[in-house]
């Protein structure tokens, strides 16, 4: 069925909905000419189909009814708009993919516990990651540098410096890991301090 076609068939429900809808309310063709300014001709020609419905028409019916204009045109449902994507399990890290693309920027939610899985070594590659502490303390290893960081606290770097990263003691760690392959970098702009 080519898209003229399905335009074509769902107006034709229209009139048999609007007939249906008002009835439901108890509503006279005559109550709702009043309610909306357009005369019972119309009204009764919509609901018949010998009237093509138009926008300017369906508004003042669907607010005079009370009902979204979707239920008036019969637009499919929206579907679950509910993300269910897969957790990553891995050397005592789940992480949760928050992106689905291919390529590009990819996002993820970690949980990282103390695992003997993790050794600790330092690591390279091709990109940039931003890393963002949720709750928990992550212990972050940066070429020379080993720092602790805390919620709220962010880190970014190029992952061509050798790294690790993992949980700071005996507790787990929440963050959220940005990762733009080829370099590219994210740019975070924080409010001044205020004293």
């Amino acid at each position: 069925m080519d898209e003229e076609s399905r335009l074509d068939d769902v107006l034709n429900q229209v009139g048999p909905r609007l007939r249906r809808i008002r009835r439901e309310r108890g509503a006279t063709l005559g109550a709702l000419s009043a309610a909306t300014g357009i005369s019972v001709s119309t009204l009764s020609r919509l609901e018949s189909g010998r009237r093509r419905p138009s926008l300017e028409v369906l508004l003042p019916i669907a607010r005079a009814h009370r009902v979204p204009l979707d239920e008036l045109v019969g637009a499919p449902e929206v579907g679950d708009p509910r993300v269910r994507a897969k957790p990553i399990v891995h050397a005592g890290r789940t992480m949760l993919p928050l992106t689905r693309q291919p390529g590009g920027l990819q996002a993820y939610k970690v949980v990282a516990t103390p695992s003997p899985e993790q050794d600790g070594e330092q690591r390279t590659h091709e990109g940039y990651e931003w890393l963002y502490v949720l709750s928990g303390r992550l212990r972050l290893r940066l070429g020379e540098h080993d720092v602790v960081m805390g919620p709220g606290e962010a880190a970014e770097f190029d992952t061509r410096v050798p790294h690790w990263f993992g949980p700071a003691g005996d507790a787990p760690v929440e963050f959220l890991s940005l990762f733009g392959p080829q370099g590219e970098r994210m740019h975070v702009r924080a409010r001044p301090k205020t004293s």
